[in-house]
């Protein structure tokens, strides 16, 4: 925020004559975009990049929404620029009586001007606000607009929204201003379609803002599910892919949002993909234009479409996708808010009458409902009240009443269906939700018990802890060590003022593919979220934790890697945010000890190394400087190998040691690590290590 010079007490004149209406700016047709482009696409770097491109996107699939076209093709060209091009209706290309425009220029430089405003040209469309063409045009250098429509292609170029014509190739081609469309062409009579090919302008956007294949995938597949029958393909010219490869990728699926839900499930499914469909209506009042060209407050009867595909898995987590006209809403909205509610109240409603829940026990919430829930809802409408041009929250509040009432009705005949199949999967269902309830349950009173909040009540905790003595969070250091044996030597190595000490013995229980009541019942486990004091899962409390950082101390071998593994599930799992917060690391003890004879003065006697090939050019460094050392090269097994001086000065002293942060770069990477490593699935899990064999290797093996 700029400062301004304030004047001196008493020196503004009083009349107010130093603000006129010279001071006050007006900003024609497409200025304002450019001046504030925040407004209308969120921002200027790479998510305001992505958004242009959806808005010329979803312009095509409104047109597949119409029924009017089954194929969308998406060109990254390798000079920077985009192409989309759809076999929809075309835009219109006779002239607007009025402002005697084209269809087309109208469009793409007039802000809140197009097909989309009830004038039944889309019963239910992406494009509401009449802004998206023209924003893209105002924010790229270059824009050229080709469309068949009537045996003939029509043509005009932009330059940053400025109509005209260019005479040669790319943004910086010359340019001459000029109104009206061009006639190119002749083309079949049944042909048509659109051609949209922009240069965004790097005047606006960021240096380093840049598309993402990755995303364009994502959503590319995801408009295919929910448009059965259309085609869409993505055609990379400019290298966006892995090291810079090119590639064409085709979408197209006709099972929509069915399939859709499958794709999303990442566990076993408990129940069937239900699919519950309908509509309904509700009235509101819009500006509406008379028969004087005036606008007049109308209220009009809307009809609003429902469907929804969902199932309930084995897993823990919830995925919900939600949609109005196609469009993503990833922060929800009033449907969303239909949903959940609908869910919760009819699965209790059927637990009262089926009395699975117990007189005493209260109704089951919303997160014990939808925990391993995968939903897509989607809903459709004409002109649909969104938060903002970036259309990520939905506003129209009928939708709420429309869809809870929909799926109260549907999902509560799936729930007290008398049919053998439904009803065994309801009866999962139930089963299921109530499990999670009583389990919410009991991690919080087993959270109320754990946390200590004064140096007394430190008796609580197991009696296996060795605790430091300091209370300082952001200094304190909780060892998390393999074995009762290594145990003994870390309490001689550790410094007491601010490192814990907590053994566990074997390998802990693999949370991944096992519940939360299976997980609190283990001993280990129990003991670990005990110890560090900030409950578990969606009741992890950051703040609460009694110590800055938890290191896990395992043996340097496989069976130490897999405890390391173990301990990091748990951690993923369970306590995820100490994870994001940087405060999970791993401890690297050395693998050998190489004794110097006769060291030079203030060179170490003894000197370690983490690794073999880190041993073998050690040693070829000592071989090349004529520096003897025994041959009898020390190959530490375990930690119980080492003596407590050994111990403290390579693993445990902040002065010496050296740890591994464990971070969370990429959360669906890792959860999909983590499922296919420790979760129930073995078929992947062992095509995964047969396909990994060939790359193995042997002599990293512990024999």
């Amino acid at each position: 925020m700029s400062t301004l010079p304030v004047p001196a007490a008493g020196s503004r004149p009083q009349d107010g004559s130093d603000y006129t209406a010279r001071h006050l700016m007006v900003l024609e047709g497409l200025e304002a975009v450019r001046k504030r482009p925040g407004m209308y696409i969120g921002s200027s770097d790479s998510r305001g990049l992505m958004h242009c491109l959806w808005e010329i996107i979803d312009n095509s699939v409104d047109e597949a929404l119409a029924g009017a076209c089954d194929h969308i093709e998406v060109v990254l060209h390798d000079d920077g620029s985009v192409e989309v091009t759809d076999n929809g209706r075309g835009i219109p290309v006779d002239n607007e009586p009025r402002t005697g425009l084209s269809g087309v220029e109208i469009a793409y430089t007039k802000l809140h001007a197009g097909g989309k405003f009830g004038g039944g040209s889309y019963a239910a469309s992406g494009g509401l606000h009449g802004v998206g063409a023209s924003v893209v045009n105002a924010l790229s250098a270059r824009l050229d607009i080709e469309v068949d429509r009537h045996g003939r292609t029509h043509a005009i170029s932009f330059r940053r929204g400025t109509p005209g014509t260019y005479t040669g190739p790319g943004p910086d081609a010359p340019f001459t201003p000029a109104q009206g469309l061009r006639r190119t062409a002749k083309v079949p009579k049944p042909r048509t379609g659109t051609r949209v090919r922009y240069w965004a302008d790097r005047q606006i956007f960021l240096k380093d803002a840049k598309l993402s294949l990755e995303n364009l995938h994502q959503r590319a597949r995801q408009t295919a599910f929910l448009v059965p029958g259309l085609t869409i393909v993505v055609r990379d010219e400019f290298g966006l892919g892995e090291g810079g490869s090119k590639g064409e990728e085709s979408f197209r699926f006709d099972g929509g949002i069915s399939e859709f839900c499958e794709f999303l499930a990442s566990d076993r499914p408990v129940c069937d993909v239900l699919r519950f469909s309908g509509q309904g209506t509700f009235k509101e009042t819009v500006p509406v234009l008379d028969e004087h060209g005036r606008m007049a407050p109308t209220e009009v009867t809307r009809e609003l479409g429902v469907d929804v595909a969902l199932r309930w898995g084995t897993g823990y987590d919830t995925t919900l996708r939600s949609f109005v006209n196609i469009i993503a809403t990833p922060k929800g909205g009033t449907h969303v808010t239909g949903f959940e509610q609908a869910v919760a109240k009819t699965l209790n409603e059927v637990l009262r009458a089926k009395k699975l829940l117990r007189v005493a026990e209260d109704d089951i919430v919303k997160d014990d409902a939808l925990e391993g829930l995968t939903a897509v809802v989607t809903v459709r409408l004409a002109e649909p009240q969104f938060e903002g041009q970036t259309k990520e929250v939905l506003g129209t509040s009928a939708a709420r009443r429309i869809v809870n009432t929909l799926i109260s009705k549907e999902l509560k005949a799936f729930l007290t269906s008398s049919k053998r199949d439904a009803a065994q999967q309801a009866r999962v269902v139930l089963e299921k939700a109530v499990a999670a309830a009583r389990t919410r349950i009991a991690a919080r009173q087993h959270k109320d018990a754990q946390r200590r909040k004064t140096a007394l009540e430190s008796s609580s905790l197991p009696a296996k802890l060795a605790d430091c003595r300091s209370d300082d969070v952001d200094r304190s250091e909780l060892f998390i060590v393999e074995g009762d044996s290594a145990l003994g030597t870390a309490k001689l190595a550790r410094n007491s003022e601010f490192q814990a000490l907590l053994p566990i013995r074997g390998k802990i229980l693999n949370v991944q593919k096992s519940s939360v009541t299976d997980m609190l019942k283990n001993a280990e486990c129990g003991a670990i979220i005990q110890v560090i004091g900030a409950g578990s899962g969606r009741t992890f409390d950051l703040d609460a934790a009694r110590y800055g950082k938890i290191i896990m101390m395992t043996d340097a071998d496989v069976d130490g890697s897999h405890i390391r593994i173990l301990l990091l599930t748990l951690c993923h799992r369970y306590m995820r945010p100490l994870v994001e917060a940087g405060r999970v690391f791993a401890a690297v003890p050395p693998l050998h000890r190489v004794e110097l004879i006769q060291p030079k003065k203030g060179q170490d006697k003894y000197v370690y190394t983490y690794s073999d090939r880190e041993l073998r050019d050690k040693l070829l460094e000592f071989q090349s400087k004529n520096i003897r050392y025994k041959d009898s090269i020390q190959r530490y097994k375990g930690l119980g190998e080492m003596d407590a001086d050994q111990l403290a000065e390579t693993t445990m002293d902040p002065r010496h040691r050296t740890l591994r942060r464990i971070n969370l770069s990429d959360l669906e990477a890792a959860e999909r690590v983590f499922d296919l490593l420790m979760g129930n699935e073995v078929a992947p899990r062992k095509e995964f290590i047969a396909s990994s064999a060939a790359t193995l290797d042997r002599s990293r093996i512990d024999i």
